[in-house]
C-alpha cells in the first residue's frame, strides 16, 4: 500500500468516527423530547458540524477508493478533501 493511501484510509476512517459519533448525538437529541427547550440552541450547531462531517466522509472516501485503484479523478477527489478539511479547520478551529 502506498503511503499517500495509508494517510487517506485514516482520514477516510476518522471522518466516518466523527460522523457517526454525531449523528448518534443527533439521534439522542430526537430521542429526548423532554429536554427540547433545553437543546434548542444546540440543534443548529449539531446538524451543521454532522453535514460538514458527512461531507468530508464523502470525500475522505472517494479519495481513498481512488488512490487505491488509480483512478484519473483521484487528484480531484484529494483536493476536495482537502478544500473541505480546510474549511472545517477554519471554521472550527478555537479563536
Amino acid at each position: 500500500m502506498r503511503p499517500l493511501a495509508l494517510l487517506l484510509g485514516i482520514v477516510a476512517g476518522s471522518a466516518v468516527s466523527m460522523a457517526l459519533g454525531l449523528g448518534m448525538t443527533l439521534m439522542i437529541f430526537f430521542l429526548l423530547p423532554e429536554f427540547q427547550l433545553r437543546l434548542a440552541g444546540e440543534w443548529r450547531p449539531l446538524t451543521t458540524a454532522f453535514g460538514w462531517a458527512l461531507a468530508l466522509t464523502a470525500a475522505g472516501g472517494a479519495a481513498f477508493y481512488g488512490e487505491l485503484r488509480t483512478r484519473r479523478w483521484r487528484r480531484l477527489a484529494q483536493a476536495a478533501l482537502f478544500l473541505i478539511a480546510a474549511v472545517m479547520m477554519l471554521r472550527y478551529w478555537p479563536r
